[in-house]
């Protein structure tokens, strides 16, 4: 009898329990669906579901790795941070040089490395000694140990010069005070450079606002990217040669201008007032007409661009956040249809199988 008794206690102890698992997975269905229709309507449920399962097999994957491995990407990046934030630890002003390096570079028939290529006696004549960078673009070693960080780091990854010249722009950017913004690499370098194109396709110093806006214009930049982008003159310095010449210099500017103006003068003038931090103040200084270059108080003389530096000076977080938009455009800018592309091994020249095609 006592036997029966505990087979039957046993069987209800199982039908209590079968009843208790319904309870519970019937409790945790309906509550997820309560969450899940609280979520935004701006999600796709079926999205989300393939971005859970995804993310599931990623730390899955990582877990079958040691912990410590980078992605590819994330190798690259930190091997080109490092050499960028040493390199400005020891010359502050070397950030303000990266970032004008990738300006110049995009700027000029696309982000393609072409103003990485050294010039060559009798044959070849790059962006280098355009005036617009002789004697005055710097950096290029900067870039050459950032290519051969991401060499020796990360072994078996193919990066573009053109995307080195992204990333330490970027990276300067932020070392300095400014805001992130995600950088895509895939860039890759022209075979080719040209120093005509540099010479006509920079903005120059003596632009007046119509040129300038022309110029940014032929390079699909609208008038409030274009104020923007010129917010890199709150970092830096100018030679002597530049800003004591009359053509190039705001007449207001209070400047010390007791150099010579000669090419190899090194003597150097801030841009504005905080020359080694990214700030605002740059236009806060257009707005009291005290702006070094011609070019850039100009942008005071127009009632669009004049709104547009206002509110820049009023809010840094604003033209942080437009400055790291027209950057991430900048970046983007592709080479030019027709010219030859590769990856460079060597950013100052070309690969030796494509030497002939220059």
């Amino acid at each position: 009898m006592a036997f029966r008794v505990s087979h039957l206690s046993l069987a209800l102890s199982l039908v209590a329990l079968a009843f208790a698992g319904v309870a519970i997975y019937r409790n945790t269905y309906e509550a997820m669906n309560m969450g899940l229709q609280k979520l935004s309507p701006v999600f796709d449920l079926s999205e989300s579901a393939v971005s859970i399962l995804t993310l599931n097999n990623n730390v899955d994957q990582q877990n079958s790795h040691k912990l410590s491995q980078q992605s590819p990407e994330s190798c690259v990046f930190s091997a080109v941070r490092g050499v960028v934030d040493s390199a400005i630890d020891t010359e502050r002003r070397m950030g303000a040089s990266l970032i004008r390096l990738h300006f110049h570079d995009c700027f000029v028939d696309g982000c393609d490395g072409g103003v990485l290529l050294d010039d060559i006696a009798g044959s070849f004549q790059g962006e280098q000694t355009s005036p617009p960078n002789n004697n005055s673009a710097r950096g290029f070693e900067v870039i050459a140990q950032a290519k051969q960080s991401v060499k020796d780091t990360c072994p078996n990854i193919s990066v573009s010069c053109a995307d080195i010249l992204a990333i330490a722009a970027r990276d300067s950017v932020v070392k300095l005070g400014g805001q992130t913004y995600n950088i895509g690499l895939g860039r890759r370098d022209a075979r080719t450079a040209n120093f005509t194109g540099a010479l006509t396709q920079l903005p120059a110093p003596f632009d007046n606002l119509t040129v300038q806006i022309t110029k940014f214009s032929d390079k699909n930049f609208t008038v409030r990217e274009m104020v923007a982008l010129a917010g890199a003159h709150t970092v830096g310095f100018a030679r002597c040669v530049t800003v004591c010449n009359s053509n190039n210099v705001n007449p207001a500017a209070r400047l010390s201008c007791n150099c010579s103006v000669t090419q190899n003068n090194t003597n150097l003038e801030q841009l504005d007032t905080t020359p080694t931090v990214f700030d605002k103040v740059y236009y806060e200084d257009l707005n009291r007409n005290q702006g070094i270059l011609f070019s850039d108080q100009v942008l005071t003389g127009n009632t669009t661009t004049a709104a547009i530096v206002t509110t820049y000076s009023n809010d840094s977080n604003v033209f942080f956040g437009d400055f790291a938009a027209a950057m991430i455009k900048m970046g983007n800018l592709p080479p030019s249809q027709g010219v030859q592309l590769e990856i460079r091994d060597v950013c100052s020249r070309v690969n030796p199988s494509s030497v002939a095609s220059m």
